[in-house]
C-alpha cells in the first residue's frame, strides 16, 4: 500500500522544500494543499481518516507547514480535533522548518557545551525558528531572552511560547546592531534566527565578549547573520567561541526532517511537535 503524505500549508503555495523532504523521508506520494485554515480543514482531514481500514491508516500521514508559526500551530491543533478513536492518522508540525531547524541547532550546541543555567539570547527571534529555538533552550534549563525590532512583537512571541510550553522567556527590543550587541553583553549562548541576508552582529560586536561561549547562526544567505562566521562551521573555535553555521548543523536538520517523516508511517498515532522532534534531534546529534 502506498505511503501518502498530505502537506497542509497555511501559505498560498505549499513549500517545495517540504515536498522534496517528504519524498526523501519515504513518502510514495506527497499531496500539497495551500491556503488552509482551521475553518476549511475539516473535509481534507476527513478524507485522510475515513478512507483506509484501521490496519492501513498508518500509511496515511499529515504534515502541517507554512511560514507563520501561530497559524501553523492553530492548524495543527484543528487537524487533531477532527480525530476520534479508531479514526486518526499521524501528524507533524514544522512551520517554516521551525521545529527541525531549531532542534538541530540547539542539539548541536548541546554537544559543544552545557546549556543548563547559561544565559542565552535568540537574536531576531520572533519568527518560527527563533521562537522554537528559544523554547528548546529554555526546556534545557537555559535563561533565555529573545530580541525583536519591536517590543510588542517580541513580547507577544514570548507570551505565546509561555502559553504553549510554560516557559519563561524575556523579550528585548533591539532595532539595530548596536542594540543587539548590548543584548548579548552578558550572554553565554547566542542563536541568530533573522531573515536571510541580514547581518545582526558584526564580528567586532562579539569576538571580544568574555562571557560568550557558543554561537549558532541559522542564516545561510550572505551576508550571514553573525559576521566573522562561516555557514560551514561545525563546532569551529573562532575567537575562543564555538561556532555552528547554518550548513554546519543543516545536515542534522535534513536528516532529522527525513527521520520524522519516516516515523510518521510507523503507526497512525504519531504526533510530532517541538518536544518530540527535539528529543529525536538530541538522540541523532
Amino acid at each position: 500500500m502506498k505511503k501518502l503524505l498530505f502537506q497542509f500549508d497555511t501559505d498560498t503555495h505549499p513549500s517545495v522544500f517540504d515536498t522534496v523532504v517528504g519524498y526523501d523521508g519515504g513518502a510514495d506520494h506527497v499531496i500539497g494543499y495551500g491556503g488552509l485554515t482551521p475553518d476549511n480543514i475539516t473535509p481534507l482531514v476527513e478524507g485522510t481518516i475515513f478512507t483506509r481500514a484501521p490496519k492501513d491508516k498508518k500509511n496515511t500521514a499529515i504534515f502541517v507547514g507554512g511560514s507563520n508559526m501561530q497559524a501553523g500551530q492553530a492548524l495543527f491543533t484543528a487537524v487533531q480535533k477532527q480525530f476520534f478513536p479508531g479514526f486518526q492518522v499521524s501528524v507533524m508540525l514544522d512551520s517554516n522548518g521551525s521545529n527541525t531547524t531549531a532542534a538541530a541547532a540547539v542539539a548541536k550546541l548541546a554537544t559543544s557545551g552545557t546549556l543548563q543555567g547559561k544565559k542565552a539570547v535568540v537574536l531576531a527571534g520572533t519568527g518560527p525558528v527563533g521562537q522554537r529555538a528559544a523554547v528548546m533552550l529554555a526546556l534545557e534549563g537555559a535563561q533565555v531572552s529573545l530580541t525583536g525590532r519591536q517590543m510588542a512583537r517580541a513580547a507577544e512571541a514570548c507570551a505565546n511560547m509561555h502559553t504553549r510550553f510554560g516557559v519563561e522567556i524575556t523579550p528585548i527590543e533591539a532595532f539595530s546592531n548596536a542594540d543587539r550587541a548590548a543584548a548579548i553583553a552578558d550572554a553565554n549562548i547566542v542563536i541568530a534566527a533573522g531573515a536571510a541576508g541580514v547581518e545582526l552582529l558584526t564580528v567586532e560586536q562579539w569576538c571580544d565578549n568574555p562571557h560568550l561561549e557558543m554561537i549558532a547562526d541559522a542564516n545561510a544567505t550572505p551576508p550571514l547573520g553573525i559576521g566573522g562566521t562561516d555557514m560551514m562551521d561545525k563546532g569551529i573555535d573562532r575567537h575562543g567561541k564555538i561556532i555552528w553555521g547554518a550548513i554546519g548543523f543543516g545536515a542534522l536538520k535534513l536528516a532529522l526532517h527525513r527521520a520524522c517523516i519516516a516515523q510518521l508511517f510507523d503507526d497512525n498515532k504519531q504526533v510530532f511537535d517541538a518536544e518530540k522532534i527535539f528529543t529525536l534531534a538530541k538522540a541523532m546529534a
